[in-house]
C-alpha cells in the first residue's frame, strides 16, 4: 500500500506543476480533466503525508530511546512521543485504507429518485408525499437544485407516484442507499380509533445518464400522446401533451405528463427512461460479475425492506445496519446526515473485510 502511495504522490506533484504550466491552462478539457485527478487524489496524499509525518516524529523518539537516556523527563518525553505517533500511524493507517477503496464511478452525478405508493391505500400516497418533502428538503440543505419530473397526485395531497431530479456535487454517492421499501407506522387522521397502520413506500435511486453516456436508437423508442389527466388545472385534458415512451428492446415505459408542453413532457420522459435503461444495464453487468460480494448495505434491490419509520415513538429503524435514531421529525424535515454517514460507513467496513480475506 505505501508503495503506491509513494507513486501517488510523485504523480500528485506533477499533475500540480502542470497545473499550473500556461499550455494545459489554456486546454480547457485537458486542465478539466487534471484539475478532477487533483482533486480526488488530494485527501489521500494529504493524508498520507500526515502518516509520513507521524512515522519521522515516532522514529525520532525511537532512535532517543535507543541512546540510553538517563534524563528522567526527557526519557518520558520521548516515550510519550513515541506511543502516541505510534498510535497515530496505526489509525491513519486505517484511514488511507479507506480513502484508497475504489470510488463508484457514480458518485459524482446527478439522480433521479422515483417514488411509488405501495400497501396501504391513501396513507401510502400522503407518505410518499412526506418521503418527497424529505429528500427535497435535505437537497436544499446541501444547495442542489431539485425538478419535478412526473407526479400523480391524489386528492388528499398524497402521491401515487412522484419521479424528480436532484442535480448536485456527490448527489448519487449520499443518495444511493434509498432504494428499497420504506415502511410507515403511524395513526392515521382518517382513523377514528386511534390504531397505528402499516404503510409501504417504494423508493428508486436512479443514476441520470446523459446522452454521450447511453445512446438510444430512436428506431427503438415507440412514443404515443394522449391527453393527461388527474389534477392539474383546466389545461390538463384540452391537448394531447402527455407523452407516453417504450423502449421496444426491454420493454421499459415511461409516461410524463406535468408539464403543459409536448416537448417538455417528451424531454422529462427522456431523461427518466435514459436513467432506467443505464440502471438495467449496471444491473446485468453486476450480475455477470459472480464472484464480486454482494454489498450489505445494498444499493438497488426495491423489494428489500429497508426502513420504518414509527411515528407513535418518533423513531427511526434502518433494518439494513441495525441503526435506530429517535428523532423522526428532524429527520423528515431533511436532517438525513446521520443515516447516510452510517450508512456509507458500514459499506466501507463491508468493502474493508472483502478486501483483507
Amino acid at each position: 500500500m505505501f508503495e503506491k502511495l509513494e507513486l501517488m504522490e510523485k504523480k500528485y506533484d506533477e499533475i500540480s506543476r502542470k497545473l499550473s504550466d500556461p499550455d494545459v491552462i489554456s486546454d480547457n478539457k485537458l486542465y478539466a480533466q487534471l484539475m478532477r485527478e487533483y482533486k480526488n487524489m488530494t485527501p489521500i496524499i494529504l493524508k498520507y503525508r500526515e502518516y509520513k509525518k507521524a512515522e519521522t516524529s515516532c522514529n525520532d523518539a525511537r532512535e532517543m530511546l535507543d541512546e540510553g537516556i538517563t534524563d528522567k523527563e526527557l526519557k518520558e518525553f520521548a516515550l510519550a512521543e513515541y506511543e502516541e505517533n505510534k498510535s497515530a500511524m496505526e489509525s491513519i493507517t486505517q484511514e488511507l485504507k479507506i480513502l484508497l477503496l475504489p470510488k463508484d464511478p457514480n458518485d459524482d452525478k446527478n439522480v433521479i429518485i422515483e417514488i411509488r405508493a405501495g400497501a396501504g391505500g391513501e396513507e401510502s400516497a400522503l407518505f410518499a408525499n412526506s418521503l418527497y418533502r424529505m429528500y427535497t428538503m435535505y437537497a436544499e440543505s446541501r444547495g442542489w437544485k431539485q425538478e419535478i419530473l412526473n407526479a400523480q397526485p391524489t386528492e388528499l395531497g398524497g402521491f401515487k407516484e412522484i419521479s424528480f431530479s436532484i442535480e448536485g456535487d456527490g448527489a448519487y454517492s449520499r443518495l444511493k442507499y434509498e432504494s428499497g421499501v420504506h415502511r410507515v407506522q403511524r395513526v392515521p387522521e382518517t382513523e377514528s380509533q386511534g390504531r397505528i397502520h402499516t404503510s409501504t413506500v417504494t423508493v428508486a435511486v436512479l443514476v441520470e445518464a446523459d446522452e454521450v453516456e447511453l445512446e438510444i436508437n430512436p428506431t427503438d423508442l415507440k412514443i404515443d400522446y394522449f391527453r393527461a389527466s388527474g389534477a392539474g388545472g383546466q389545461h390538463i385534458n384540452k391537448t394531447e401533451s402527455a407523452v407516453r415512451i417504450t423502449y421496444l428492446p426491454k420493454n421499459v415505459v415511461v409516461e410524463c405528463q406535468d408539464e403543459r408542453s409536448q416537448y417538455k413532457n417528451k424531454d422529462k420522459a427522456m431523461k427518466i427512461l435514459r436513467s432506467r435503461i443505464y440502471e438495467s444495464m449496471q444491473e446485468e453487468q453486476a450480475e455477470k460479475i459472480a464472484s464480486e460480494r454482494k454489498m450489505q448495505v445494498g444499493t438497488g434491490d426495491r423489494s428489500e425492506r429497508i426502513r420504518t419509520y414509527n411515528y407513535p415513538q418518533g423513531r427511526l429503524t434502518d433494518h439494513r445496519i441495525g441503526l435506530t435514531i429517535y428523532r423522526l421529525e428532524d429527520i423528515l424535515n431533511g436532517n438525513l446526515d446521520e443515516v447516510f454517514d452510517s450508512l456509507a460507513t458500514a459499506d466501507q467496513a463491508t468493502k474493508l473485510a472483502s478486501q483483507e480475506e
